[in-house]
């Protein structure tokens, strides 16, 4: 992993993408059968406002250090990082989970913890999407299934939510526009 996205000047634009693997087949008469063959991973596109050039160039700086998508790093979205509840508190799991499982005890809550907030477990890549409601100490609902375990007492970060990715593809430009103007977008993967 090769560090922190740069923060700052921050995005004007983010669209978010939540991707899950499925089998599809359909026959002549309509019906339509769907297996899920697991996996899902979160994509994101950011946009910028146009910016003068010696604003952009530390943030080019950090993606050409990537080698394309080579390299993996973590990166705390406007937003979509942050939490939307009153939770505060230093929470912990009180049980171990398996992979696969959709919830887990927590513990140290204070506060609410919102569905559709992110949520990421201690020595976990995967971030996690809270799927309902909880209030002080309980069973945390989310989704996609764990894709590995969690064990008891591990942290759950809740706020500044930092997601591991990478570079979508190997080719990165840039349009300079009138008076050095720099516009650019930027598309990240889920690195899982």
């Amino acid at each position: 992993m090769s560090g922190t996205y740069p923060s700052d000047p921050i995005f004007s634009a983010v669209n978010f993408r939540s991707v899950h693997y499925n089998l599809s087949s359909q026959s002549i008469s309509g019906r339509t059968q769907v297996r899920n063959i697991g996996g899902q991973r979160f994509e994101f596109s950011a946009n910028y406002s146009r910016m003068k050039r010696s604003d952009f160039a530390p943030i080019l700086a950090f993606v050409m250090a990537q080698k394309g998508m080579a390299e993996t790093f973590q990166i705390v979205l406007p937003e979509i990082s942050a939490k939307s509840g009153t939770a505060s508190g230093s929470v912990v799991t009180t049980a171990t989970a398996a992979i696969g499982d959709t919830s887990v005890a927590v513990g140290s809550l204070s506060g609410t913890l919102k569905a559709g907030d992110m949520v990421k477990f201690s020595s976990h890549s995967k971030v996690y999407m809270i799927t309902a409601d909880l209030t002080g100490p309980g069973t945390l609902s989310f989704e996609p299934a764990l894709r590995a375990s969690v064990s008891s007492g591990a942290g759950v970060t809740y706020d500044s939510v930092p997601f591991t990715v990478r570079l979508t593809n190997d080719v990165q430009e840039y349009g300079l526009a009138s008076a050095s103007l720099v516009d650019y977008e930027i598309d990240f993967i889920e690195a899982i």
